[in-house]
């Protein structure tokens, strides 16, 4: 007898903790009247009676999102957006309290109510500081100084005509090359009369040459009777 009673007692203990399990869940009728009873919370938060049903079913709560309180927020946030922008009042106050500055910096009144009322400072260029040190800069400048000019005398211009005779020069150079301590003499080809240095024949006739006093001589060309020997 005391054993059938412990087989029984263990039987009754195994169905009490397993019925709790089968009584947590709820019936839908029950489920529905949870729902009723809360019927205005309910569709404040957005929670439908199915939706209800169906969690209290399974146990959980119908905790659904609540597009009510976002929308309120979003809502919230517009205010807040719109609030922060000035009315043409409060930006026209503004200006007028740093009128001198602004003026001076040539910002207008209506420039600046625009830009308060957009929420940005209404700091605009000031062309005409800038154009104006553009023409003093034009001003200070220099002309540029007229190129000096060279005191220093061309050389008389080489003969027209290279010469070809022997002992004929070009330059009176190559003429001393070959005279050593002899005179150089320049020899009109033309006219067969040689001039000496410090006259005014002497390299600029349109033909001649720099040539040796000796050689000139020697080809048959005689000094000009108007000039001394140096």
């Amino acid at each position: 007898m005391r054993n059938i009673a412990i087989i029984c007692s263990i039987i009754i203990g195994a169905s009490i903790l397993s019925f709790p399990a089968i009584a947590q869940q709820k019936t839908i009728k029950a489920c529905q009247a949870e729902w009723r009873a809360n019927k205005a919370a309910n569709q404040a938060k957005g929670i439908t009676e199915k939706a209800y049903v169906t969690q209290c079913r399974a146990g959980g709560s119908a905790a659904q999102p609540a597009p009510a309180a976002a929308a309120s927020t979003s809502s919230k946030a517009k205010t807040t957006s719109r609030a922060s922008v000035k009315t043409v009042k409060e930006c026209r106050a503004e200006w007028r309290a740093n009128k001198a500055a602004n003026q001076a910096k040539g910002i207008t009144e209506k420039a600046y109510v625009t830009q308060c009322r957009a929420g940005g400072s209404a700091a605009q260029p000031a062309p005409a500081p800038a154009a104006s040190t553009s023409s003093k800069a034009k001003t200070t400048t220099t002309p540029a100084a007229p190129p000096a000019r060279s005191s220093v005398r061309p050389a008389a211009a080489p003969a027209a005509t290279a010469p070809t005779g022997a002992y004929q020069y070009a330059t009176e150079a190559q003429a001393k090359g070959r005279c050593g301590s002899g005179t150089v003499v320049w020899a009109n080809l033309n006219s067969k009369i040689f001039h000496f240095a410090g006259h005014k024949d002497y390299g600029n006739t349109k033909s001649g040459a720099y040539m040796c006093e000796r050689d000139a001589t020697s080809q048959g060309m005689r000094a000009a009777k108007n000039e001394k020997h140096p």
